[in-house]
């Protein structure tokens, strides 16, 4: 009996939780949209791309805009040289 009193004021207590970060996130978004508006048009003046994950190879940049062989670009069979494009698979 008391396992299933813990667990049902687990489940409570975690729904509470998500409650209040999801009541949150509308509070700050609702706050902040000067600060993302600004942002918008800094972006859109400087013609900035995406989002740069790492700073290795091409095509770990930007994934988005990488061309089809450029993990291959040495021969096709070859290891890759870098850690992150273990993580970010050619397209």
């Amino acid at each position: 009996m008391v396992k299933t009193k813990i667990f049902i004021f687990l489940v409570f207590f975690e729904t509470l939780l998500l409650l209040m970060f999801s009541a949150y996130s509308v509070y700050s978004l609702t706050h902040m949209q000067g600060q993302l508006d600004a942002k918008r048009q800094l972006v859109r003046e400087l013609s900035l791309t995406d989002v740069a994950f790492w700073t290795e190879a091409r095509y770990t940049r930007h994934p988005s805009q990488a061309d089809f062989f450029t993990a291959f670009q040495d021969f096709p069979s070859s290891i890759d040289h870098f850690p992150a494009g273990s993580i970010v698979p050619p397209k």
